[in-house]
Order: structure tokens, then sequence, then C-alpha cells
């Protein structure tokens, strides 16, 4: 005798629970006052937010209220993922005759409606989209079999995801972060032991610091040894404060040899564009910190399901707060910032991020990175002469 402990509804969502998680990336996530749906989120995918509905709408009415609370939900996943658009699938596997589907309703959420696998796979609009879908869709299974099935791949595909999630951040020790510290650190002593000290413009060009002239003659690694140089104790102190706290962070997410080109790139950049905008000494590691910001600004951007909050409360309001103050505060070189900024967030772009590389993304930073090199380069050497 054969039980099936599972409807046609529960079949269905659980096939297309497996396909989405287990070959789209998607996961599951927790939407309150909701029941016998399913939401379901990736940030990369085709769609951003997936929703399986099982609830049976008898009419039009409901079905326009149903769509209301559809887009009240995905508003506040916008708010909390900092995302500007969210274009959202919405699946309905129990609808009544009665009820017309209006695509033309909300351009951010599109209804589609099922009543049994094979209509699913017969559907060129989703096929298109998923392609993968004709292949890996499970339609052969029911009952236990599925369930089985079903749990050991889900469990399997959360097992993957985690190993890697633990890898990026779980606590690591800092080695480039210290490194470059005490290398700032041994420059300012030195500053004082073999010349005038730190606020000496003689000592400080001595010393490798940013100037135009000198750079134009053919001296462009000063564009890189700047970064390493402070004019004053303050300077170092501050520089030095927010380094270790931006680094312990950034260095532990990206790993060693990602974290030192992206400081070491984004200071090259927010020198260059310094000493594009000013002709006068400049010196310091705050436009390669920014540089830090701005990948810790991708980084965060790819994994805010996580850091989402951290985001809006600390980074973005450090980077403007900071921005401003560089602005109305005279003797801050803010372009400086803004390079580094620019060049490490283009930089995090070119290197990706751990579990979340995409192609398309490197090949567009690449491209921008060096339009934006090739530019200033052209102002510093060619039209500033």
């Amino acid at each position: 005798m054969h039980f099936n402990i599972l409807n046609k509804n529960d079949e269905i969502i659980m096939s297309l629970v497996h396909y989405f998680i287990t070959e789209e990336n998607y996961i599951p996530i927790v939407v309150k006052g909701t029941k016998d749906e399913i939401w379901l989120e990736n940030l990369d995918g085709p769609y951003r937010i997936i929703r399986i509905n099982s609830n049976y709408i008898h009419n039009d009415e409901q079905y326009r209220f149903d769509l209301f609370k559809t887009q009240k939900v995905v508003e506040q996943i916008k708010k909390k993922t900092l995302s500007l658009s969210m274009n959202t699938l919405n699946i309905f596997l129990n609808l009544g005759d009665n009820v017309h589907l209006n695509k033309e309703e909300n351009k951010n959420i599109s209804s589609i409606k099922f009543s049994n696998i094979d209509e699913i796979l017969k559907d060129k609009n989703i096929v298109k989209i998923f392609p993968s879908m004709k292949d890996k869709l499970i339609k052969d299974k029911e009952g236990i079999d599925l369930i089985v099935n079903v749990t050991s791949d889900i469990n399997a595909k959360t097992a993957e995801d985690n190993k890697i999630f633990t890898k990026i951040f779980e606590p690591k020790k800092m080695i480039v972060t210290p490194i470059i510290v005490a290398v700032c650190i041994l420059v300012f002593i030195s500053m004082y032991i073999w010349g005038r000290g730190s606020e000496d413009s003689i000592t400080l060009l001595m010393f490798g610091a940013n100037f135009r002239p000198l750079v134009q003659s053919g001296e462009i690694w000063r564009l890189a040894t700047s970064m390493f140089l402070h004019i004053g104790l303050v300077h170092l102190v501050v520089n030095m404060y927010s380094l270790l706290i931006i680094g312990k962070q950034l260095e532990g997410f990206l790993g060693k040899w990602k974290f030192l080109l992206i400081y070491l790139g984004s200071g090259i950049v927010g020198s260059l564009l310094s000493v594009v905008v000013h002709s006068s000494i400049s010196a310091g590691a705050s436009g390669a910190i920014f540089g830090l910001l701005g990948s810790l600004l991708y980084f965060g951007y790819h994994y805010r399901l996580y850091l989402g909050t951290v985001l809006k409360t600390q980074v973005i309001p450090i980077i403007i707060l900071n921005l401003l103050i560089g602005f109305v505060v005279p003797g801050i070189d803010n372009f400086c910032h803004i390079g580094g900024l620019v060049g490490g967030y283009l930089l995090t772009m070119i290197v990706g991020v751990p579990g979340k590389i995409k192609r398309s993304d490197q090949i567009n930073g690449t491209i921008v990175f060096l339009l934006l090199l090739a530019f200033l380069s052209y102002m510093l050497f060619g039209y500033l002469r």
C-alpha cells in the first residue's frame, strides 16, 4: 500500500526550493506575519527576491491585496539591504479561476501561476531566465524520496556556504597592517634622526613627499613613498589608529595580499589625484586609508545581508563625515582622500571579494580603473605641464 505524505503543492514547493537554493544560490529569509509562503533571496540573482505562495486566492480583490502586502515586504528588504531596486518573482500555486494576473500592475513584481511541475518547465520565460531548471528541477520523486533528496542536498549546500562564510568572517591574525604601521613609525623617527623633523619641508622632500614639480620631472616613486610619511605627531597617531581599526577587519576579510594591493594601489591613486589638483608638498597614509574604506564599502555591499547595519551606521557616516571635515578644515588634502576612496572601491572590484567574485565586475572595474589612471596621468604629464 502506498501513502503520499505530501500534497501536490508541497511537492512543487519542495522541488522549487531545492532548485533555487542548490542551483541558483538563493537563501531562505524569515518574513514575519506570513503563512504558507516561502521567501528566497539572492541579491546577485536575476530576481533578487523569489516568493512562493501556496495560499488560496479566489478573486482579483484578494490578489491585489496580496500584491500590496508583497510590495510592503519588498520595501523593507530594500531598506535593509541598501538596494535601490529589487525585482521580485511572485509564484502562485493556488489561484482561483476568477483571478486575472496583471503583469503591468507592478513593474518590479512579476507574478506567475503554476499548478504542477510540467507547467513550470513549459514556461518559456522562466526557463530562459533559469536555463538549468529543465535538467536540475526534481520532477521524478515524491513523498519520502522527495523529502530525503531535498533535505540532503540543501544540508550539503548549507554546509558548503557556512564553510565559506566561516573562512571569511572568522578572526585572523593581522600581518600586513602591523608591518605598515611599523614602517610609518620608523620613517617618522628617521626624519628626526637624519633630518630636521617631520614638519620640515626639505626633510619631507628628502624622504619622498609628494610634490608636483618633482613628480613631473620623473620622480614618480613619490606617489608611493609619500603615503608612508606624516607631518607631525598628531597626523601620524590619527592615521595609524584609523589604519589599525579598519585594517583589522578588512585584512581578515580579503586576505593579506589583496589587502596590500588595495592599500598600495589606492594610496597611489590618492597621491596622483592630489598632485594633479595641488602643487604644494603633501604626505600621509590617509589616501590609502580612505582606499580601505572604499574597499570595505564594496565588500560590505556584497555582504549586506550580514553587514547592512554596519554600512548604514558606521562605514558610510564615517566616509561622509571625514570628507565634510576635509572640505571645511584648511590644510587637509581631501582630493587625496577622494582619489583613495575611488581607487580602493575599483581595486576591490578587480580583485573580487571571497565567495562573490563576478567576472563582469572584474572586467568593468579594470576598465574604469585604467581609464582613471590614464586621465589623471594625462592631466599631470600633459595638460598641467
